[in-house]
């Protein structure tokens, strides 16, 4: 059981994992026997982050480059480059993402483009620069992160939500087109994770009060609690290795439950 598990021998490009979501399941990766964990960031001073950040949490087995994933060319550059240094790709985790958080009618249509290019266009030129050569193996694991909106909307998210969720239909057309070459792609649907962006919702008011989205969230989630980014990890191993291979175009949700509870009756 434990080999079905394994990740022994692989080597796995996770966009923009020099922190966050990204970086937790980078850490999942190492832990399960992966080769060489591959990370890509937007700038010299993200990538150095990044490797710093590995290298304090004693991970010796990456590789960092400065690539923007909605620049085709550039990431088509990469991916070469990374045959040459490290060799085939066995896993890709479309990480990289942004959010605005912008009522609709006062958005601008380049703020909505902005997050449509690098939450759903990255993922596909990404995704569409690494299939050829995963269907000459005809192996290969590719992991979307999706969202809670990929299902919900929710005030301000416009973009977001669009981006989300053509990025869950994304997943399901590559599992149609490219499930024949044993190419399975999945998606991860992260509930609210307890990171440092989303610190300044979860702190005590002066009055030694939750904040009133703590409190929502909670309420919201049978867990009772916002999720560990680590809790990623697993969901992410058992898409990555062959546990999953009979899985395909699937968005697994690790939310605590939210998508399945209506929430509490008011008092």
């Amino acid at each position: 059981m434990a080999n079905l598990f394994s990740l022994e021998g692989k080597n796995a490009w996770i966009t923009g994992a020099s922190y966050g979501i990204g970086f937790n399941i980078a850490k999942a990766f190492v832990n399960a026997g992966i080769k060489t964990i591959i990370f890509n960031d937007i700038n010299e001073a993200a990538l150095e982050r990044g490797l710093a950040n590995y290298k304090e949490a004693g991970i010796e087995n990456v590789k960092g480059y400065v690539c923007d994933v909605t620049d085709e060319n550039a990431v088509k550059a990469l991916v070469e480059q990374i045959h040459q240094e490290v060799g085939q790709i066995d896993i890709l985790v479309n990480n990289a993402g942004i959010i605005k958080r912008i009522p609709m009618h006062e958005m601008k249509r380049a703020e909505f483009q902005q997050v449509i290019d690098i939450d759903l266009v990255g993922p596909f030129i990404c995704s569409s620069a690494v299939i050829p050569e995963m269907m000459e193996r005809k192996e290969g694991k590719i992991i979307n992160i999706c969202s809670m909106m990929s299902e919900l909307g929710r005030e301000t998210v416009s973009a977001y939500a669009a981006a989300k969720g053509g990025l869950k239909m994304l997943t399901r057309n590559i599992c149609s087109e490219y499930g024949g070459y044993n190419i399975q792609c999945n998606g991860i649907g992260p509930g609210y994770i307890a990171t440092p962006q989303t610190a300044p919702l979860r702190e005590r008011q002066p009055d030694g009060s939750r904040h009133p989205f703590d409190s929502f969230i909670c309420a919201k989630t049978p867990a009772g609690r916002w999720l560990d980014p680590s809790e990623l990890g697993g969901p992410a191993v058992f898409l990555a290795s062959h546990a999953s291979d009979a899985v395909n175009g699937h968005v697994l949700y690790v939310d605590g439950g939210i998508l399945a509870y209506i929430g509490k009756q008011p008092k």
